[in-house]
Protein backbone atom coordinates (compact mmCIF):
# COMPACT_ATOMS: atom_id res chain seq x y z
CA UNK A 1 0.00 0.00 0.00
CA UNK A 2 1.30 3.22 -1.07
CA UNK A 3 0.76 6.87 0.09
CA UNK A 4 -0.68 8.66 -3.09
CA UNK A 5 -1.58 12.36 -4.02
CA UNK A 6 -5.02 13.06 -5.19
CA UNK A 7 -7.61 12.79 -2.34
CA UNK A 8 -11.01 11.88 -3.61
CA UNK A 9 -10.08 12.41 -6.73
CA UNK A 10 -7.24 9.83 -6.69
CA UNK A 11 -9.83 7.02 -7.85
CA UNK A 12 -10.91 6.85 -11.44
CA UNK A 13 -13.92 8.39 -12.46
CA UNK A 14 -14.07 10.92 -9.92
CA UNK A 15 -14.13 14.33 -10.28
CA UNK A 16 -14.27 17.17 -7.79
CA UNK A 17 -14.79 20.88 -6.87
CA UNK A 18 -15.04 23.47 -4.02
CA UNK A 19 -16.08 27.42 -4.96
CA UNK A 20 -17.19 30.30 -2.47
CA UNK A 21 -21.10 31.17 -2.94
CA UNK A 22 -21.77 33.00 0.30
CA UNK A 23 -23.05 30.37 2.63
CA UNK A 24 -22.58 32.71 5.71
CA UNK A 25 -23.26 36.18 5.81
CA UNK A 26 -19.96 38.20 5.81
CA UNK A 27 -17.67 35.25 4.57
CA UNK A 28 -14.47 35.91 3.05
CA UNK A 29 -14.89 35.34 -1.13
CA UNK A 30 -11.59 33.42 -0.24
CA UNK A 31 -13.31 30.49 1.58
CA UNK A 32 -14.73 27.84 -0.28
CA UNK A 33 -17.89 26.82 1.54
CA UNK A 34 -19.40 24.29 -1.74
CA UNK A 35 -18.20 21.35 -2.00
CA UNK A 36 -19.25 19.05 -5.28
CA UNK A 37 -18.05 15.65 -5.79
CA UNK A 38 -19.12 13.35 -8.87
CA UNK A 39 -18.31 10.00 -10.38
CA UNK A 40 -18.50 8.80 -14.10
CA UNK A 41 -20.41 5.82 -13.21
CA UNK A 42 -23.13 4.60 -10.31
CA UNK A 43 -21.62 3.70 -7.64
CA UNK A 44 -21.87 1.21 -4.58
CA UNK A 45 -22.67 3.49 -1.50
CA UNK A 46 -21.97 3.23 2.23
CA UNK A 47 -22.52 5.73 5.18
CA UNK A 48 -22.79 6.05 9.33
CA UNK A 49 -24.65 8.66 10.89
CA UNK A 50 -24.33 10.43 14.11
CA UNK A 51 -25.89 8.58 17.21
CA UNK A 52 -27.16 12.21 18.42
CA UNK A 53 -30.69 11.71 18.70
CA UNK A 54 -30.71 15.45 17.00
CA UNK A 55 -29.96 14.71 13.40
CA UNK A 56 -29.81 17.81 10.84
CA UNK A 57 -32.00 17.26 7.72
CA UNK A 58 -29.47 16.32 5.55
CA UNK A 59 -28.50 12.97 7.41
CA UNK A 60 -32.39 11.95 6.86
CA UNK A 61 -32.21 12.98 2.77
CA UNK A 62 -28.96 10.89 2.76
CA UNK A 63 -30.17 8.16 4.31
CA UNK A 64 -33.39 8.26 2.34
CA UNK A 65 -31.52 8.92 -1.10
CA UNK A 66 -29.11 5.76 -0.14
CA UNK A 67 -31.30 3.37 0.66
CA UNK A 68 -31.45 1.71 -2.39
CA UNK A 69 -27.35 1.02 -1.72
CA UNK A 70 -26.51 3.58 -4.81
CA UNK A 71 -24.98 7.22 -4.95
CA UNK A 72 -23.31 9.39 -8.29
CA UNK A 73 -22.02 11.90 -6.00
CA UNK A 74 -21.66 14.58 -2.68
CA UNK A 75 -23.19 17.99 -2.08
CA UNK A 76 -22.11 19.43 0.65
CA UNK A 77 -21.56 23.00 2.69
CA UNK A 78 -19.79 24.52 5.09
CA UNK A 79 -21.08 27.47 7.55
CA UNK A 80 -24.47 26.29 8.01
CA UNK A 81 -25.42 22.97 9.52
CA UNK A 82 -28.77 23.34 8.56
CA UNK A 83 -29.97 21.50 11.60
CA UNK A 84 -33.52 22.72 14.16
CA UNK A 85 -34.08 25.31 11.70
CA UNK A 86 -37.23 25.99 9.28
CA UNK A 87 -37.56 24.85 6.16
CA UNK A 88 -34.26 22.73 6.66
CA UNK A 89 -35.34 19.10 5.18
CA UNK A 90 -37.06 21.32 2.24
CA UNK A 91 -33.86 22.88 1.82
CA UNK A 92 -31.60 19.65 2.39
CA UNK A 93 -33.91 18.06 -0.50
CA UNK A 94 -33.10 21.92 -2.41
CA UNK A 95 -29.33 21.03 -2.43
CA UNK A 96 -30.01 17.41 -3.86
CA UNK A 97 -32.03 18.63 -6.57
CA UNK A 98 -29.70 21.67 -7.48
CA UNK A 99 -26.68 19.38 -7.77
CA UNK A 100 -29.00 17.01 -10.32
CA UNK A 101 -30.07 20.16 -12.78
CA UNK A 102 -26.25 21.53 -12.50
CA UNK A 103 -24.94 17.69 -13.36
CA UNK A 104 -27.33 16.32 -15.53
CA UNK A 105 -28.10 13.59 -12.80
CA UNK A 106 -31.41 12.44 -10.29
CA UNK A 107 -31.67 14.21 -6.91
CA UNK A 108 -31.61 10.85 -5.31
CA UNK A 109 -28.31 10.05 -6.97
CA UNK A 110 -26.66 12.45 -4.33
CA UNK A 111 -25.04 12.04 -0.49
CA UNK A 112 -25.91 15.65 1.13
CA UNK A 113 -23.76 17.47 3.97
CA UNK A 114 -24.02 20.31 5.92
CA UNK A 115 -21.33 21.58 9.03
CA UNK A 116 -21.67 24.82 10.32
CA UNK A 117 -24.07 26.80 12.59
CA UNK A 118 -27.01 25.15 14.43
CA UNK A 119 -30.31 26.94 14.34
CA UNK A 120 -29.99 29.28 11.80
CA UNK A 121 -31.75 28.87 8.21
CA UNK A 122 -29.49 28.21 5.41
CA UNK A 123 -29.14 30.15 2.62
CA UNK A 124 -30.44 27.48 0.18
CA UNK A 125 -30.52 30.51 -3.12
CA UNK A 126 -26.82 31.39 -2.66
CA UNK A 127 -26.37 27.66 -2.64
CA UNK A 128 -28.14 27.12 -5.62
CA UNK A 129 -26.50 29.99 -7.82
CA UNK A 130 -23.74 28.56 -6.88
CA UNK A 131 -23.75 24.80 -8.24
CA UNK A 132 -23.64 25.32 -11.24
CA UNK A 133 -20.17 26.84 -10.67
CA UNK A 134 -19.21 24.24 -8.80
CA UNK A 135 -20.37 21.67 -11.53
CA UNK A 136 -18.40 23.90 -14.69
CA UNK A 137 -15.17 23.47 -11.89
CA UNK A 138 -15.37 19.76 -11.68
CA UNK A 139 -11.58 18.08 -12.65
CA UNK A 140 -9.60 15.45 -11.77
CA UNK A 141 -7.43 18.35 -9.49
CA UNK A 142 -10.53 19.57 -7.84
CA UNK A 143 -9.77 17.68 -4.14
CA UNK A 144 -7.95 20.54 -2.55
CA UNK A 145 -10.88 22.51 -3.16
CA UNK A 146 -13.73 20.32 -2.12
CA UNK A 147 -11.49 19.54 1.03
CA UNK A 148 -10.99 23.63 1.79
CA UNK A 149 -14.88 23.82 1.11
CA UNK A 150 -16.02 21.95 4.05
CA UNK A 151 -14.25 23.34 6.63
CA UNK A 152 -15.12 25.48 9.72
CA UNK A 153 -13.12 25.86 12.25
CA UNK A 154 -10.48 23.89 11.13
CA UNK A 155 -6.79 25.23 10.59
CA UNK A 156 -5.69 22.91 8.04
CA UNK A 157 -6.89 20.31 5.68
CA UNK A 158 -7.34 16.56 5.80
CA UNK A 159 -7.08 14.78 3.11
CA UNK A 160 -5.45 11.47 1.47
CA UNK A 161 -5.41 8.55 -1.16
CA UNK A 162 -3.64 5.33 -1.32
CA UNK A 163 -3.05 2.73 -4.06
CA UNK A 164 -2.57 -0.77 -3.32
CA UNK A 165 -3.08 -4.23 -5.64
CA UNK A 166 -6.22 -6.36 -5.42
CA UNK A 167 -6.62 -9.26 -7.93
CA UNK A 168 -3.83 -8.40 -9.84
CA UNK A 169 -5.77 -4.69 -10.20
CA UNK A 170 -4.58 -0.94 -9.01
CA UNK A 171 -7.15 -0.07 -6.61
CA UNK A 172 -6.94 3.83 -5.38
CA UNK A 173 -8.98 4.95 -2.17
CA UNK A 174 -9.23 9.05 -2.20
CA UNK A 175 -10.72 10.72 1.21
CA UNK A 176 -11.20 14.11 2.50
CA UNK A 177 -12.57 15.05 6.22
CA UNK A 178 -13.31 17.76 8.37
CA UNK A 179 -13.73 18.09 12.19
CA UNK A 180 -11.91 20.65 14.69
CA UNK A 181 -14.36 20.87 17.29
CA UNK A 182 -17.82 18.96 18.17
CA UNK A 183 -15.92 15.95 17.96
CA UNK A 184 -16.97 12.95 19.94
CA UNK A 185 -18.51 10.98 16.93
CA UNK A 186 -19.69 7.63 18.04
CA UNK A 187 -20.16 6.97 14.29
CA UNK A 188 -17.62 8.27 12.17
CA UNK A 189 -16.53 12.14 11.94
CA UNK A 190 -17.73 15.36 11.56
CA UNK A 191 -18.06 14.65 7.14
CA UNK A 192 -15.62 12.63 6.10
CA UNK A 193 -15.73 11.15 2.15
CA UNK A 194 -14.07 8.50 1.00
CA UNK A 195 -13.99 7.45 -2.87
CA UNK A 196 -12.68 4.26 -4.12
CA UNK A 197 -12.55 2.52 -7.87
CA UNK A 198 -12.57 -0.40 -6.30
CA UNK A 199 -15.22 -3.16 -7.48
CA UNK A 200 -17.44 -4.38 -4.67
CA UNK A 201 -20.83 -4.98 -3.37
CA UNK A 202 -22.71 -2.27 -1.74
CA UNK A 203 -23.02 -5.04 1.65
CA UNK A 204 -19.81 -5.49 1.50
CA UNK A 205 -18.42 -2.12 1.55
CA UNK A 206 -20.97 -0.99 4.63
CA UNK A 207 -19.64 -4.03 6.63
CA UNK A 208 -16.08 -2.99 5.73
CA UNK A 209 -16.87 0.57 6.96
CA UNK A 210 -18.82 0.20 10.32
CA UNK A 211 -15.92 -2.44 10.84
CA UNK A 212 -13.45 -0.17 10.34
CA UNK A 213 -15.73 3.19 12.09
CA UNK A 214 -15.07 1.47 15.09
CA UNK A 215 -11.60 1.10 15.32
CA UNK A 216 -10.73 4.65 13.86
CA UNK A 217 -13.48 7.53 13.70
CA UNK A 218 -15.27 5.96 17.37
CA UNK A 219 -11.94 6.04 18.93
CA UNK A 220 -11.64 10.19 18.31
CA UNK A 221 -12.74 12.84 21.08
CA UNK A 222 -11.51 16.47 21.09
CA UNK A 223 -14.23 17.94 23.51
CA UNK A 224 -17.05 15.26 24.41
CA UNK A 225 -19.93 16.39 22.04
CA UNK A 226 -21.43 14.47 19.75
CA UNK A 227 -22.55 16.56 16.71
CA UNK A 228 -26.32 16.44 14.65
CA UNK A 229 -24.06 16.16 11.43
CA UNK A 230 -21.85 13.65 11.44
CA UNK A 231 -21.76 11.54 8.45
CA UNK A 232 -18.90 8.93 7.07
CA UNK A 233 -19.48 8.11 3.43
CA UNK A 234 -18.15 5.42 1.10
CA UNK A 235 -18.43 5.49 -2.71
CA UNK A 236 -16.97 2.71 -4.95
CA UNK A 237 -17.51 3.10 -9.01
CA UNK A 238 -15.71 -0.14 -9.99
CA UNK A 239 -13.75 0.88 -12.49
CA UNK A 240 -10.45 -0.13 -11.24
CA UNK A 241 -11.55 -3.62 -13.09
CA UNK A 242 -10.95 -6.00 -10.01
CA UNK A 243 -13.20 -9.03 -9.75
CA UNK A 244 -16.40 -7.94 -7.70
CA UNK A 245 -16.04 -7.90 -4.18
CA UNK A 246 -19.02 -10.19 -2.92
CA UNK A 247 -17.31 -12.67 -0.05
CA UNK A 248 -15.39 -11.45 3.35
CA UNK A 249 -12.31 -13.39 1.11
CA UNK A 250 -8.94 -11.90 0.46
CA UNK A 251 -9.45 -9.21 -1.14
CA UNK A 252 -11.96 -7.99 1.21
CA UNK A 253 -9.25 -8.02 3.74
CA UNK A 254 -6.95 -6.26 1.33
CA UNK A 255 -9.77 -3.64 1.10
CA UNK A 256 -10.76 -3.18 4.58
CA UNK A 257 -7.12 -2.96 6.02
CA UNK A 258 -6.58 -0.07 3.13
CA UNK A 259 -9.84 1.57 4.26
CA UNK A 260 -8.40 1.40 7.78
CA UNK A 261 -5.58 3.27 6.61
CA UNK A 262 -7.53 6.11 5.19
CA UNK A 263 -9.82 6.66 7.89
CA UNK A 264 -6.87 5.95 10.87
CA UNK A 265 -4.96 8.55 9.27
CA UNK A 266 -8.20 11.09 9.01
CA UNK A 267 -9.02 10.09 12.92
CA UNK A 268 -5.14 11.05 13.61
CA UNK A 269 -5.43 14.54 11.74
CA UNK A 270 -9.00 15.16 13.07
CA UNK A 271 -7.92 14.99 16.83
CA UNK A 272 -4.20 16.90 16.20
CA UNK A 273 -6.50 19.57 14.68
CA UNK A 274 -9.15 20.01 18.17
CA UNK A 275 -10.15 23.56 18.08
CA UNK A 276 -7.31 25.27 20.04
CA UNK A 277 -5.21 22.68 20.61
CA UNK A 278 -1.52 22.18 20.10
CA UNK A 279 -0.89 18.81 20.39
CA UNK A 280 -1.98 15.31 19.66
CA UNK A 281 -2.53 13.24 22.67
CA UNK A 282 -2.42 9.58 21.94
CA UNK A 283 -3.77 6.69 24.61
CA UNK A 284 -2.38 3.14 23.94
CA UNK A 285 -4.01 0.97 25.95
CA UNK A 286 -2.45 -2.93 26.26
CA UNK A 287 -2.66 -5.48 28.36
CA UNK A 288 -6.26 -5.27 28.63
CA UNK A 289 -9.07 -8.54 28.99
CA UNK A 290 -10.77 -7.23 25.83
CA UNK A 291 -10.88 -4.94 23.24
CA UNK A 292 -13.90 -3.36 24.43
CA UNK A 293 -12.72 -2.20 27.91
CA UNK A 294 -9.35 -1.21 26.20
CA UNK A 295 -11.35 1.40 24.15
CA UNK A 296 -13.30 2.24 26.76
CA UNK A 297 -10.51 3.32 29.14
CA UNK A 298 -8.32 4.93 26.54
CA UNK A 299 -11.09 6.75 25.12
CA UNK A 300 -11.71 7.78 28.99
CA UNK A 301 -8.18 9.22 29.35
CA UNK A 302 -8.15 11.33 26.37
CA UNK A 303 -11.48 13.05 26.66
CA UNK A 304 -10.75 13.40 30.40
CA UNK A 305 -10.57 17.57 30.65
CA UNK A 306 -7.98 17.55 33.70
CA UNK A 307 -5.44 15.39 31.19
CA UNK A 308 -6.28 17.29 28.46
CA UNK A 309 -5.30 20.28 30.67
CA UNK A 310 -2.35 18.73 32.11
CA UNK A 311 -1.11 18.00 28.52
CA UNK A 312 -1.18 21.50 27.52
CA UNK A 313 0.90 22.86 30.19
CA UNK A 314 3.47 19.75 29.94
CA UNK A 315 2.59 18.70 33.54
CA UNK A 316 3.08 14.60 34.11
CA UNK A 317 0.23 14.67 36.32
CA UNK A 318 -0.20 10.61 36.08
CA UNK A 319 -2.90 10.65 38.77
CA UNK A 320 -5.30 12.51 36.06
CA UNK A 321 -4.89 9.24 33.94
CA UNK A 322 -6.10 6.75 36.52
CA UNK A 323 -8.48 9.02 37.59
CA UNK A 324 -10.24 9.18 34.57
CA UNK A 325 -9.40 4.83 33.78
CA UNK A 326 -11.55 4.98 37.09
CA UNK A 327 -14.79 6.58 35.88
CA UNK A 328 -14.69 4.64 32.37
CA UNK A 329 -16.76 2.25 33.85
CA UNK A 330 -14.72 -0.42 32.35
CA UNK A 331 -13.19 -3.71 34.76
CA UNK A 332 -9.32 -2.80 35.24
CA UNK A 333 -7.53 -3.77 38.41
CA UNK A 334 -5.71 -0.24 39.51
CA UNK A 335 -3.09 -1.92 41.46
CA UNK A 336 -1.67 -3.84 37.94
CA UNK A 337 -1.82 -0.39 36.02
CA UNK A 338 1.76 0.84 34.83
CA UNK A 339 1.76 4.43 33.43
CA UNK A 340 4.57 6.12 30.80
CA UNK A 341 4.39 9.57 28.83
CA UNK A 342 6.21 9.21 25.43
CA UNK A 343 7.17 11.27 22.52
CA UNK A 344 10.17 11.71 19.89
CA UNK A 345 11.88 13.46 22.64
CA UNK A 346 11.79 9.81 25.01
CA UNK A 347 9.90 7.65 27.31
CA UNK A 348 9.03 8.05 31.13
CA UNK A 349 7.76 5.70 33.66
CA UNK A 350 5.53 7.37 36.01
CA UNK A 351 3.40 4.99 37.54
CA UNK A 352 3.78 1.20 38.34
CA UNK A 353 1.85 -1.20 39.66
CA UNK A 354 -0.62 1.27 40.67
CA UNK A 355 1.66 3.98 42.66
CA UNK A 356 3.61 6.80 41.23
CA UNK A 357 7.93 6.22 41.58
CA UNK A 358 10.19 8.78 41.62
CA UNK A 359 11.09 10.39 37.71
CA UNK A 360 12.97 12.99 36.38
CA UNK A 361 9.91 16.25 36.07
CA UNK A 362 11.98 17.96 33.96
CA UNK A 363 12.64 14.76 31.32
CA UNK A 364 8.74 14.10 32.05
CA UNK A 365 8.66 17.91 30.77
CA UNK A 366 10.63 18.20 28.05
CA UNK A 367 9.01 14.90 26.59
CA UNK A 368 5.34 16.21 27.30
CA UNK A 369 5.98 19.51 25.32
CA UNK A 370 6.16 18.08 21.91
CA UNK A 371 3.54 18.11 18.96
CA UNK A 372 2.61 14.22 19.59
CA UNK A 373 2.56 12.53 22.93
CA UNK A 374 1.43 9.44 23.95
CA UNK A 375 0.16 8.09 27.15
CA UNK A 376 1.41 4.25 27.39
CA UNK A 377 -0.99 2.51 29.84
CA UNK A 378 0.03 -1.24 30.24
CA UNK A 379 -3.07 -3.10 32.65
CA UNK A 380 -0.91 -6.45 32.94
CA UNK A 381 -4.29 -8.16 32.57
CA UNK A 382 -4.29 -9.75 29.32
CA UNK A 383 -3.56 -9.76 25.42
CA UNK A 384 -5.93 -7.23 23.75
CA UNK A 385 -4.75 -3.39 23.05
CA UNK A 386 -7.26 -0.17 22.09
CA UNK A 387 -5.58 3.06 20.49
CA UNK A 388 -7.61 6.13 21.02
CA UNK A 389 -6.74 9.89 19.86
CA UNK A 390 -7.45 13.51 21.39
CA UNK A 391 -5.88 16.70 22.08
CA UNK A 392 -4.95 19.09 24.59
CA UNK A 393 -7.24 21.65 26.02
CA UNK A 394 -6.26 25.66 25.56
CA UNK A 395 -7.18 28.72 26.25
CA UNK A 396 -8.15 29.24 22.42
CA UNK A 397 -10.91 26.16 22.62
CA UNK A 398 -12.73 28.54 24.92
CA UNK A 399 -12.03 31.90 22.51
CA UNK A 400 -13.16 29.59 19.63
CA UNK A 401 -16.77 28.40 21.10
CA UNK A 402 -17.79 31.65 23.07
CA UNK A 403 -18.33 33.80 20.49
CA UNK A 404 -19.08 30.74 16.89
CA UNK A 405 -22.62 31.80 16.34
CA UNK A 406 -21.91 35.47 16.08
Amino acid sequence: MNQISGGVCAAKGFTAAGVHCGVKAGSSPDKNDLALILSEKECAAAATYTMNRVKAAPLYVTMDHLENGVAWGVVANSGNANACCPQSHENAEAMSASAAAATGREPGDFVVASTGVIGQTINISAIQAGLPQAAAALSADGSDAAAHAIMTTDTVKKEIAVSLTIGGKEVRLGAIAKGSGMIHPNMGTMLAFVTTDCAITHEMLSDALHEVVARTFNRVTVDGDTSTNDMCVVLANGMAGNSLIEWKDQDYETFLAALEEVCRHLSRAIAGDGEGASKLVTCKMHGARSEESAERLAKAVVGSSLVKAAMFGADANWGRVLCAMGYSKAPFRPEHVDVSFCSQAGSILVCKQGDGVDFDEDKAKTILTEKEVIIDVDLHEGDESAECWGCDLTYDYVKINGDYRT
